[in-house]
């Protein structure tokens, strides 16, 4: 099982569980933790290979993962903790990890607020991706690691999050990114899936007004699914929960009680 945290309220009913992205862990939600556990329950995950969820035996001879598997560790921990619904809140990969859940457990997604959401890759992110999927058993992965995080967060006051992503992508083994960075295999099918459906699920999205590789496609699928809504954030880029944290978490806590 994901290692995991939890923070309860002695009187709240609702429950907020945070999904990290691709090569992060729990860690990168610590500005989040004190301005959310003061009025819901909250919970913590470390994907499949991340922080301290460490590979299993299985996974050791398993050379492949899939959205649907990482998906199923979630729902995992949310039975095991007998969790009926919740808010969900997700950075980068981890919005399409909630956005896959919410396809197949939609009971369980109370709301879903999607920072630094991918819904489409443009060109650029998909030659990028071709290219490292070409590499990546050449190159060093930290090489290619720092390569993508610069090439997704380029600017002076993209710093700390590039610098947190790279140091928590350290702790990740050579075969594990291996593993993670197969899953672009899937991700257009699956993403183009997602926007041709509106799930009617509340969805709040989150977006740095620098995040370049993936704000416009944000903007369209906003404009044509009628339960999302987009909130941008100015002087921000991908990483918006760590670049902008009073920010966020005043707007995402205020969209979770408007749904009260």
């Amino acid at each position: 099982m994901l290692n995991y945290y939890l923070y309860l309220h002695n009187t709240s009913k609702e429950w907020v569980t945070f999904v990290h992205g691709a090569g992060g862990s729990s860690s990168i939600w610590f500005k989040q933790i004190r301005d959310f556990k003061k009025q819901f329950n909250v919970l913590i995950l470390d994907l499949r290979g991340h922080g301290n969820s460490k590979p299993t035996l299985k996974d050791t001879f398993n050379p492949k993962y899939t959205f649907d598997s990482i998906t199923n560790d979630i729902v995992e921990v949310i039975d095991h903790l007998k969790i009926k619904e919740s808010h969900f809140i997700g950075i980068s990969l981890g919005t399409i990890l909630i956005r896959n859940l919410a396809e197949k457990k939609p009971k369980l997604v109370k709301s879903m607020i999607m920072g630094g959401a991918i819904i489409k890759l443009n060109i650029r992110s998909q030659i990028l991706m071709k290219l490292g999927v070409i590499f990546k058993s050449v190159v060093p992965y930290m090489l290619l690691y720092k390569f993508f995080a610069f090439i997704i967060m380029p600017r002076k006051n993209h710093k700390k999050s590039r610098s947190l992503f790279v140091n928590e992508a350290k702790k990740l083994y050579q075969k594990e990114f291996i593993r993670w960075f197969k899953l672009t295999s899937e991700i257009n099918p699956l993403l183009r899936f997602f926007r041709a459906k509106d799930i009617k699920i509340p969805t709040l999205y989150v977006m740095g007004a620098e995040d370049h590789l993936f704000l416009p496609s944000i903007k369209n699928i906003v404009a044509k699914h009628a339960t999302s809504v987009l909130f941008i954030i100015k002087n921000c880029g991908h990483v918006v929960n760590v670049e902008q944290p009073e920010v966020f978490n005043t707007k995402t806590i205020g969209f979770i009680n408007s749904l009260a």
